[in-house]
Protein backbone atom coordinates (compact mmCIF):
# COMPACT_ATOMS: atom_id res chain seq x y z
CA UNK A 1 0.00 0.00 0.00
CA UNK A 2 1.55 3.63 -1.19
CA UNK A 3 2.02 5.38 2.02
CA UNK A 4 -0.06 8.64 2.36
CA UNK A 5 2.57 11.26 2.27
CA UNK A 6 4.97 9.56 -0.03
CA UNK A 7 8.00 11.86 -1.80
CA UNK A 8 6.18 14.72 0.10
CA UNK A 9 8.88 17.47 1.40
CA UNK A 10 7.22 18.81 4.78
CA UNK A 11 8.26 21.63 7.35
CA UNK A 12 6.52 21.12 11.19
CA UNK A 13 7.40 24.36 13.45
CA UNK A 14 7.69 23.73 17.23
CA UNK A 15 8.44 20.14 16.11
CA UNK A 16 10.83 19.02 19.12
CA UNK A 17 8.07 18.14 21.56
CA UNK A 18 4.39 17.23 21.88
CA UNK A 19 2.08 18.32 18.91
CA UNK A 20 5.01 19.36 16.55
CA UNK A 21 7.21 15.83 17.09
CA UNK A 22 4.31 13.73 17.00
CA UNK A 23 3.49 15.27 13.94
CA UNK A 24 6.61 15.16 12.53
CA UNK A 25 6.82 11.45 13.67
CA UNK A 26 3.55 10.56 11.88
CA UNK A 27 4.36 12.31 8.63
CA UNK A 28 7.34 10.18 8.24
CA UNK A 29 5.78 7.17 8.83
CA UNK A 30 3.92 7.87 6.04
CA UNK A 31 7.05 8.66 3.50
CA UNK A 32 7.33 11.97 3.96
CA UNK A 33 10.77 13.65 4.11
CA UNK A 34 10.04 15.99 7.57
CA UNK A 35 12.24 18.57 8.33
CA UNK A 36 11.68 19.98 12.12
CA UNK A 37 12.42 23.50 13.31
CA UNK A 38 12.21 24.55 16.53
CA UNK A 39 15.13 26.19 18.92
CA UNK A 40 16.78 24.13 21.09
CA UNK A 41 19.07 21.87 18.95
CA UNK A 42 19.18 18.65 21.46
CA UNK A 43 15.81 17.94 21.07
CA UNK A 44 15.46 17.85 17.31
CA UNK A 45 18.69 16.25 16.97
CA UNK A 46 17.58 13.17 19.19
CA UNK A 47 13.39 13.19 17.83
CA UNK A 48 15.72 13.48 14.60
CA UNK A 49 17.61 10.67 15.16
CA UNK A 50 14.68 8.59 16.51
CA UNK A 51 12.55 8.54 13.00
CA UNK A 52 15.58 7.75 11.45
CA UNK A 53 16.43 4.34 13.49
CA UNK A 54 12.42 3.59 12.85
CA UNK A 55 13.23 3.79 8.97
CA UNK A 56 12.26 7.70 8.60
CA UNK A 57 13.36 10.24 6.40
CA UNK A 58 14.29 13.04 8.39
CA UNK A 59 16.26 16.66 9.37
CA UNK A 60 16.02 19.54 11.41
CA UNK A 61 16.79 23.30 11.23
CA UNK A 62 17.68 25.57 14.53
CA UNK A 63 15.17 28.43 13.77
CA UNK A 64 13.44 30.79 15.77
CA UNK A 65 9.61 31.33 14.47
CA UNK A 66 9.55 34.65 15.89
CA UNK A 67 12.75 35.93 13.82
CA UNK A 68 10.99 36.73 10.90
CA UNK A 69 15.02 36.99 8.82
CA UNK A 70 16.23 33.20 10.10
CA UNK A 71 13.05 31.37 9.78
CA UNK A 72 12.36 32.41 6.21
CA UNK A 73 16.14 31.88 5.10
CA UNK A 74 15.48 28.10 7.00
CA UNK A 75 12.65 27.40 4.72
CA UNK A 76 14.08 28.77 1.39
CA UNK A 77 17.30 26.45 2.63
CA UNK A 78 15.03 23.48 3.01
CA UNK A 79 13.08 24.13 -0.49
CA UNK A 80 16.59 24.65 -2.21
CA UNK A 81 18.48 21.37 -0.72
CA UNK A 82 15.13 19.45 -1.67
CA UNK A 83 14.18 21.32 -4.92
CA UNK A 84 10.43 22.38 -3.43
CA UNK A 85 8.06 22.15 -0.56
CA UNK A 86 5.02 20.23 -0.74
CA UNK A 87 3.71 20.79 3.20
CA UNK A 88 4.02 23.30 5.50
CA UNK A 89 2.64 22.77 8.86
CA UNK A 90 3.20 26.14 11.74
CA UNK A 91 2.88 24.44 14.79
CA UNK A 92 5.10 26.75 17.15
CA UNK A 93 3.28 29.51 19.49
CA UNK A 94 3.88 30.85 22.82
CA UNK A 95 1.99 32.28 25.26
CA UNK A 96 1.66 34.44 28.61
CA UNK A 97 -0.73 33.74 31.55
CA UNK A 98 -2.32 36.75 33.79
CA UNK A 99 -5.57 38.65 34.27
CA UNK A 100 -6.66 41.27 31.68
CA UNK A 101 -6.38 43.82 34.29
CA UNK A 102 -2.75 42.99 35.44
CA UNK A 103 -1.69 42.54 31.91
CA UNK A 104 1.21 44.43 30.88
CA UNK A 105 1.47 45.25 27.04
CA UNK A 106 4.33 43.51 26.75
CA UNK A 107 2.90 40.85 28.19
CA UNK A 108 -0.23 41.35 25.57
CA UNK A 109 2.31 41.22 22.79
CA UNK A 110 4.32 38.29 23.39
CA UNK A 111 1.18 36.00 22.49
CA UNK A 112 1.16 37.22 18.78
CA UNK A 113 4.96 37.29 17.72
CA UNK A 114 5.25 33.77 17.43
CA UNK A 115 1.31 32.40 17.25
CA UNK A 116 0.51 35.08 14.70
CA UNK A 117 3.58 36.54 13.18
CA UNK A 118 5.34 33.49 12.59
CA UNK A 119 1.98 31.51 11.14
CA UNK A 120 1.83 34.38 8.90
CA UNK A 121 5.36 34.33 7.91
CA UNK A 122 5.70 30.56 7.38
CA UNK A 123 2.26 30.62 5.50
CA UNK A 124 3.63 33.39 3.39
CA UNK A 125 6.73 31.97 2.40
CA UNK A 126 5.45 28.69 1.75
CA UNK A 127 2.86 30.02 -0.50
CA UNK A 128 5.40 31.45 -2.11
CA UNK A 129 7.10 28.56 -3.09
CA UNK A 130 4.04 26.40 -3.86
CA UNK A 131 2.77 28.79 -6.46
CA UNK A 132 4.04 26.27 -9.41
CA UNK A 133 3.71 22.76 -7.67
CA UNK A 134 0.85 23.61 -5.06
CA UNK A 135 0.58 22.22 -1.84
CA UNK A 136 -0.67 21.64 1.80
CA UNK A 137 -0.78 24.66 4.80
CA UNK A 138 -1.68 23.57 8.14
CA UNK A 139 -2.06 25.88 10.81
CA UNK A 140 -2.12 24.89 14.85
CA UNK A 141 -5.05 26.79 16.46
CA UNK A 142 -6.71 26.13 19.60
CA UNK A 143 -9.91 25.48 21.45
CA UNK A 144 -8.75 28.83 23.65
CA UNK A 145 -9.04 30.56 20.36
CA UNK A 146 -12.57 29.49 19.53
CA UNK A 147 -13.88 29.77 23.13
CA UNK A 148 -11.52 32.12 24.92
CA UNK A 149 -10.15 30.87 28.16
CA UNK A 150 -9.96 33.03 30.87
CA UNK A 151 -5.93 34.23 32.26
CA UNK A 152 -5.21 33.27 28.67
CA UNK A 153 -6.74 36.14 26.75
CA UNK A 154 -3.48 37.14 24.91
CA UNK A 155 -3.48 33.68 23.57
CA UNK A 156 -6.87 33.28 22.77
CA UNK A 157 -7.04 36.25 20.59
CA UNK A 158 -3.91 34.94 18.90
CA UNK A 159 -5.42 31.48 18.37
CA UNK A 160 -8.40 33.10 16.62
CA UNK A 161 -6.62 35.27 14.58
CA UNK A 162 -4.76 32.22 13.34
CA UNK A 163 -8.15 30.61 12.51
CA UNK A 164 -9.43 33.36 10.92
CA UNK A 165 -6.31 34.47 8.67
CA UNK A 166 -6.25 30.64 7.62
CA UNK A 167 -9.38 30.89 6.01
CA UNK A 168 -8.33 33.76 4.50
CA UNK A 169 -5.45 32.36 3.19
CA UNK A 170 -7.39 29.28 1.65
CA UNK A 171 -9.70 31.97 -0.45
CA UNK A 172 -6.55 33.40 -2.18
CA UNK A 173 -4.61 29.74 -2.50
CA UNK A 174 -7.05 28.01 -3.88
CA UNK A 175 -6.32 28.97 -7.55
CA UNK A 176 -2.86 27.81 -7.08
CA UNK A 177 -4.08 24.40 -5.17
CA UNK A 178 -2.54 25.87 -2.40
CA UNK A 179 -4.65 24.03 0.59
CA UNK A 180 -4.80 25.75 3.79
CA UNK A 181 -6.64 24.03 6.64
CA UNK A 182 -6.65 24.63 10.52
CA UNK A 183 -6.90 21.70 13.55
CA UNK A 184 -8.30 22.82 16.81
CA UNK A 185 -6.50 21.12 19.78
CA UNK A 186 -8.70 20.55 22.72
CA UNK A 187 -7.00 18.90 25.85
CA UNK A 188 -4.35 17.50 24.63
CA UNK A 189 -1.39 16.12 26.97
CA UNK A 190 2.41 17.48 26.20
CA UNK A 191 4.91 19.92 28.05
CA UNK A 192 2.86 22.64 27.59
CA UNK A 193 -0.25 21.16 29.30
CA UNK A 194 1.45 19.39 32.38
CA UNK A 195 0.85 22.02 35.32
CA UNK A 196 -2.61 21.76 34.16
CA UNK A 197 -2.57 18.07 34.07
CA UNK A 198 -0.19 17.77 36.98
CA UNK A 199 -2.37 16.61 39.79
CA UNK A 200 -5.56 13.00 40.21
CA UNK A 201 -7.94 16.43 40.86
CA UNK A 202 -6.76 19.09 37.99
CA UNK A 203 -6.61 16.38 35.47
CA UNK A 204 -10.41 15.01 36.70
CA UNK A 205 -11.48 18.18 36.38
CA UNK A 206 -10.70 18.65 32.79
CA UNK A 207 -11.49 15.43 31.59
CA UNK A 208 -14.96 16.18 33.63
CA UNK A 209 -15.17 19.05 30.49
CA UNK A 210 -14.69 17.24 27.70
CA UNK A 211 -17.51 15.00 26.26
CA UNK A 212 -15.36 11.53 25.61
CA UNK A 213 -14.14 12.41 29.59
CA UNK A 214 -10.07 11.65 28.52
CA UNK A 215 -7.47 13.84 27.76
CA UNK A 216 -6.42 13.63 23.95
CA UNK A 217 -2.53 13.03 23.06
CA UNK A 218 -0.20 14.04 20.71
CA UNK A 219 -0.66 11.64 17.90
CA UNK A 220 -4.32 11.37 17.61
CA UNK A 221 -3.87 15.31 17.03
CA UNK A 222 -1.11 14.45 14.58
CA UNK A 223 -3.35 11.98 12.91
CA UNK A 224 -5.84 14.83 12.17
CA UNK A 225 -2.67 16.78 10.45
CA UNK A 226 -1.23 14.10 8.40
CA UNK A 227 -4.90 13.64 6.78
CA UNK A 228 -5.40 17.21 6.38
CA UNK A 229 -1.53 17.64 4.69
CA UNK A 230 -2.59 14.44 2.71
CA UNK A 231 -4.09 14.29 -1.11
CA UNK A 232 -6.86 12.40 1.08
CA UNK A 233 -8.02 16.18 1.67
CA UNK A 234 -7.49 16.88 -1.88
CA UNK A 235 -10.97 18.85 -1.93
CA UNK A 236 -11.00 20.78 1.79
CA UNK A 237 -9.60 23.66 1.97
CA UNK A 238 -10.68 26.48 4.72
CA UNK A 239 -11.53 24.11 6.86
CA UNK A 240 -11.37 24.52 11.14
CA UNK A 241 -11.17 21.25 12.56
CA UNK A 242 -11.47 20.42 16.35
CA UNK A 243 -9.79 17.60 18.16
Amino acid sequence: MTKRLENKIAIVTGGSAGIGAATATRMAEEGATVVVFGRREEPLKALVAKIVEQGGKAAYKVADVSDEQTFVSAIDAVAKEHGRLDIMVNNAAAFTWGAVTEMTTEDWHANFKTTVDGTFWGTRKAMQLMQETGGSIVNISSICGTFGTAWMSGYSAAKAAVTNFSRAVASEGALANIRCNVVIPGAIETDATAGMLSSDESRAGTSKLIPMKRVGTATELANAVVFLASDEASYITGAALPV
